[in-house]
């Protein structure tokens, strides 16, 4: 099966530019346009609506929504509104989220409530009038979305790097994204705690695309482009570089990191970061260089790679390199 190439793109950008960015994107062969989903940036729905209008084939969806800050049927009504603005296009992300804690919500029993969100989307897409009682979430009968939608589904992404999520992902998704990571060494870890959730759903393991996407910056001027990405990477290492079983780190570099970041020294927190945990956490360097680390990740079996914000030194020239120069050079 080919493999998917992927943007993922912040939403911090002003009317308009999700449109210019994603004409170029379909224009040069990307085949999914994702939107994160992050704490106190534009919500995803806006930037995917946008791009809608000015896309014909990609892939939309937002990465990820969750079930604390925006109700289930909410969720539905978005989606359902993306996949009617999309014609079919549209793709759910779900996951549990972070620093939601600077907002005030907590994040109580997170695989009961991603669990009972996707049930109750997916009874509202299909227009279920049975009701739903979970443990979280409710239905009453006869609650429906009030609204004509342009399919009964959509395809459902999980974020999840540890265990029980990618189990869960294993039992109900079509799609597990691992967010923060190219590491290929990865890729078989997530497929065997995949598989403990589709054994128990009587699903193959093949059926649950492994989508990886990370930081990327590329550049014809690699060495700006790495040294870009590895302050990008400072601010989240000591998150992801926790969840990776795979990855041995130079003892005290996640902490010397960690405090350098806290004192607002980003760039020298970068510096510290020495190329091979660098290459683990994102995509960077030359066009040949970001093709190298993606077609590891091709080759490991991954359904989908996706190439995260900011792309390039600026968001336009590394969209531009990646469509023009990057994906010619893979094998998928």
């Amino acid at each position: 099966m080919r493999t998917e190439i992927g943007l993922g793109l912040q939403s911090d950008k002003p009317a308009g530019t999700y449109a210019r960015l994603a004409r170029s994107a379909e224009a040069a062969g990307f085949d999914v346009l994702t939107v994160f989903g992050d704490l106190m940036y534009q919500p995803p729905i806006f930037p995917l609506l946008e791009m809608a209008a000015a896309t014909s084939r990609v892939r939309l969806g937002p990465a990820c929504l969750n079930p604390y800050s925006m109700a289930p049927y909410e969720i539905a009504g978005q989606i359902a509104a993306l996949d009617l603005a999309s014609h079919g296009r549209a793709y759910l992300g779900l996951a549990r989220g972070t620093w939601l804690g600077a907002v005030g919500l907590p994040q109580p029993r997170p695989l009961t409530a991603l669990a009972e969100a996707a049930s109750v989307v997916a009874h509202l897409l299909r227009g279920d009038r049975s009701g739903y009682s979970g443990r979280v979430f409710e239905l009453a009968p006869d609650t429906v979305l009030r609204y004509e939608r342009q399919r009964p589904s959509v395809p459902l992404l999980l974020g999840a790097w540890g265990p029980q999520g990618a189990a869960l992902a294993g039992r109900i998704a079509d799609e597990i994204k691992v967010g923060g990571s190219a590491n290929p060494d990865m890729v078989p870890v997530i497929r065997e705690r995949l598989a403990l959730g589709a054994v128990d759903s009587g699903r193959e393991v093949e059926e649950i695309g492994i989508v990886l996407g990370a930081v990327t910056v590329v550049d014809t001027d690699g060495e700006a482009a790495r040294a870009r990405a590895r302050t990008e990477v400072a601010m989240y290492l000591a998150v992801v570089a926790e969840l990776d079983p795979t990855a041995e780190l130079p003892a005290g570099l996640v902490a010397e990191v960690g405090k350098l970041v806290g004192a607002g020294r980003d760039e020298e927190a970068g510096k510290a970061i020495p190329d091979d945990v660098l290459d683990r956490f994102a995509f960077s360097g030359t066009p040949s260089q970001v093709a190298a680390q993606a077609q590891r990740l091709i080759d490991a079996g991954v359904a989908r790679v996706e190439f995260g914000t900011p792309h390039g030194l600026t968001d336009d020239r590394g969209v531009e390199l990646l469509g023009a120069e990057v994906l010619p050079l893979l094998s998928r």
